[in-house]
């Protein structure tokens, strides 16, 4: 005799990605589980910007208002600090949506990712946190989940959670048992990234600047709270060498952390003028490596939303809202799927194509900026194309998605 499913719906990962995944399916009277390893609120290795153009997403998941009361200020203008170098034009608004939401802000995901999992519960989501999965197997028509508590024994008796459909939400930096989870393996030329949260910065609270400098990139923003919030991507080849030859200088061991934010300082000026008289709120963070590019979003009986299902470098800060977006696309294709497993492959085709639809462009985009920072000479290139043509930045803000929204919003059959 068949078991029956605990859930309609299994989500791994409480993220951006699941929990807007989540919350979508329970509007649509799913059952829906969401498992999330890690307790909240906690902070992320993130950018934390979310553009403007997911404003009309977060309302319809009933969380818009709470965002806007919580988020910093409005984001008017891109920059560049490269070197010596200070850079600044506008940046493009949203092409649609609600007259006082032209911009995008920042939040960080302590309360961020915090706002829209208590929404999930709210609507009905059974959260089981801290929890990891830690093996998923076909069970007739669907799938099990076996989780566990998070830091337990090896011998903790294990959950069954089942469903016919399962949803990966649970990044791509970190390997593990599932199938969905991405090899690691290291690499000289890999990308680390790093973050932290600064107060009494004296970067303006309009300006969102593209930071460059030897071996990496990265970006700052005001956030909630007066946090400015200070993100980078490094080499693995350049940070060892930064943190041996500061460890020489310094006659001790030196952090990865120390190492870069020193690295940064000594060569952005803009970046060391925006955090002279600034105080460090809390400690680094550390992640990664970091993966760019596009892969399944359906395979082997699981869909794949925010960064496993695809990831761009982050130059473009648009990870945030490819989670969302991502997140809400999946949940429109199976709320309108057919039963039964050809039904929910139908809708797995059917996702891929919306995701290379809304995100291959900026995917694209941001693997272009990225090469230009990182390559021999490509951060004096940069400089100089900018300096003469500063709207180059209002280009490459728009080319990276921040005025383009979800299609069919407006027209979809969630729930308001």
């Amino acid at each position: 005799m068949k078991r029956p499913s605990t859930h309609d719906a299994i989500v791994i990962g409480g993220g951006p990605a699941g929990a807007s995944a989540a919350l979508a399916l329970a509007r649509r009277g799913w059952a829906v589980a969401i498992v999330e390893k890690s307790p909240f609120p906690r902070r992320k290795v993130c950018g934390e910007y979310i553009s403007a153009s997911n404003l009309a997403l977060l309302d319809r998941l009933e969380i818009g208002d709470a965002w806007r009361a919580e988020a910093g200020p409005e984001i008017r203008r891109v920059g560049l600090f490269s070197g010596d170098t200070t850079i600044e034009a506008p940046m493009p608004g949203a092409r649609s949506g609600p007259a006082r939401d032209g911009f995008g802000r920042a939040l960080g995901r302590d309360i961020l990712d915090t706002l829209l999992l208590d929404a999930a519960c709210s609507a009905g989501a059974e959260v089981f946190q801290p929890c990891r999965a830690v093996a998923i197997e076909g069970d007739g028509d669907g799938q099990a989940v076996r989780i566990q508590p998070t830091g337990g024994k090896a011998g903790d008796e294990a959950t069954i959670l089942r469903a016919p459909v399962v949803v990966a939400a649970h990044g791509s930096w970190e390997p593990g048992p599932l199938p969905s989870q991405l090899g690691k393996v290291n690499r000289h030329s890999d990308l680390l990234g790093f973050k932290a949260h600064f107060t009494n910065s004296s970067l303006p609270s309009d300006l969102m600047p593209l930071l460059t400098f030897p071996g990496g990139y990265g970006g700052m923003v005001l956030a909630d709270h007066g946090r400015m919030s200070v993100s980078c991507c490094i080499r693995r080849d350049r940070l060892a060498r930064l943190r041996g030859s500061l460890a020489a200088e310094r006659g001790g061991h030196v952090s990865a952390a120390e190492a870069v934010g020193h690295h940064i300082m000594a060569t952005c000026r803009g970046a060391r003028d925006a955090l002279e008289q600034a105080r460090l709120d809390g400690p680094w963070l550390a992640a990664g490596p970091i993966r760019p590019g596009i892969r399944a979003g359906y395979e082997k009986g699981i869909f794949r939303v925010g960064n496993v299902a695809g990831e761009s470098h982050p130059i473009i800060a648009e990870g945030i809202s490819m989670a969302l977006q991502s997140g809400w696309l999946l949940a429109e294709e199976l709320g309108r799927a057919a039963g039964g497993k050809a039904g929910r492959e139908a809708a797995g085709r059917r996702y891929e194509a919306d995701w290379r639809g809304l995100f291959s462009t900026r995917v694209l985009a941001a693997e272009a900026i990225a090469r230009m920072a990182l390559g021999p000479g490509g951060a004096a290139l940069m400089e100089a194309v900018v300096r003469n043509f500063p709207r180059t930045l209002t280009l490459g803000a728009r080319l990276s998605g921040k005025t383009k929204t979800v299609p069919g919003l407006a027209v979809s059959g969630l729930a308001r």
